[in-house]
């Protein structure tokens, strides 16, 4: 093991709670702690916390405050969205249910179950560089019979920023409902409901600096949705049970945090997002990029060497106190290759060698230098591990 301080290079897939989060979020763990659904000061007093927080997520997403909910993250909302709409939609005789073979397993998987209910599953096709195919996109979405399209607006492996503008226009004109994934989007880019006409918007917050286990989930007046499980009226009945009034408290200041600082920190990550890729490729000529050719979120860096296999090189890393990933967290310990980098053509050797490197508020300049200079020792040792020159 090293003896140097460790690097985190895994911020996409969680990050730090942030001081002044967890500063804002304390006073709920001791005397504000009531419920918000009790009528007596307790209980107003948390009720006042929750609307409050509720009201600043809403601004922070261009949106008014009954059209936030609250939930336990990405996948919670990503499935709300995805069956609690087509739950609905398919009663307007609307089958298909669109999205893209490189989403979050959360969408995938919930597009599934939505076929197994009836809907028919429609995969729109992926270019090269990561992004999809907008030609396509509009002969499918326009067919006729589109109930509801779901498309990541940044993927969490490349880090390729989608066409979530067209796509959502392509959706609204074929007058079927459209949600993004904007998990690793909210705060690397300008997530307004004003500007763009999505129906559902998921966020997570612990990609942002704010606790595991709390999201938001934007919901636009009149666009409908059935609740997945029931019980009380909170939330107007789309997420039933005792809102987490910490956790709300902390997203809604981790998110106008995002807000604030987001230009800046765009600036900063991509200036080291692009040192290191310069330098690792200076230094390892035949490595692979994924998604350069597109545009992409300045805090992933998605590459592959030949020769190597991704598992074995994070270990080394790891044991160099380096900490990145093969791709999605939520994949982690799976034995194939990426869905992301196969549905984007690439080959199954060089799948398989991908590692992903996120940079977020503890990455620096240093940690970048360092990476760098680690990487040559290590593919090299790896190569001959597998008998490539």
């Amino acid at each position: 093991m090293s003896s140097r301080p460790p690097i985190y290079l895994d911020h996409a897939a969680t990050t730090p709670v942030r001081p002044e989060v967890l500063d804002a979020m304390t006073p709920f763990y001791g005397p504000r702690f009531g419920n918000p659904s009790s009528t007596h000061r307790w209980g107003r007093e948390a009720r006042a916390a929750l609307d409050e927080a509720r009201e600043r997520v809403a601004r922070c997403l261009g949106a008014a405050p009954d059209e936030i909910c609250f939930t336990s993250g990405g996948t919670e909302a990503d499935n709300l969205a995805v069956l609690g709409g087509w739950r609905i939609l398919k009663a307007q005789g609307k089958k298909a249910v669109i999205t893209s073979p490189i989403e979050h397993k959360a969408v995938l998987q919930a597009v599934h179950q939505a076929a197994k209910e009836g809907a028919e599953e429609r995969l729109l096709q992926v270019q090269a560089d990561g992004t999809v195919d907008l030609a396509d996109a509009a002969a499918k979405i326009g067919a006729g019979d589109t109930a509801l399209v779901s498309v990541m607006w940044i993927n969490n492996e490349t880090g390729v920023i989608q066409p979530i503008a067209e796509l959502a226009q392509q959706t609204k004109a074929a007058g079927a409902v459209f949600h993004t994934d904007a998990v690793q989007a909210f705060g690397k880019v300008v997530v307004d409901a004003k500007a763009i006409p999505f129906d559902f918007v998921s966020v997570s917050g612990h990609k942002l600096g704010a606790p595991k286990g709390i999201g938001a989930f934007f919901i636009r007046r009149g666009t409908p949705l059935e609740p997945l499980f029931f019980g009380g009226s909170q939330d107007r009945g789309r997420r039933p049970g005792t809102e987490n009034v910490a956790a709300a408290v902390g997203l809604a200041r981790a998110m106008e945090l995002a807000v604030e600082e987001r230009e800046a920190h765009w600036s900063e990550l991509q200036a080291m997002r692009d040192r290191l890729e310069a330098k690792l490729l200076e230094r390892i000529p035949d490595a692979v990029v994924h998604g350069k050719g597109a545009k992409r979120a300045p805090h992933i860096l998605n590459v592959s060497v030949p020769g190597t296999d991704s598992e074995s090189l994070l270990m080394a890393l790891d044991l160099q106190g380096v900490a990145c990933s093969s791709g999605s967290a939520c994949q982690s310990g799976s034995v194939t290759p990426s869905h992301v980098l196969s549905a984007m053509g690439v080959r199954t050797d060089i799948a398989a060698a991908a590692i992903r490197m996120s940079l977020g508020s503890l990455s620096t300049p240093a940690d970048v230098d360092r990476v760098a200079e680690l990487f040559p020792a290590l593919i090299a040792k790896a190569r001959g591990l597998s008998g490539v020159a």
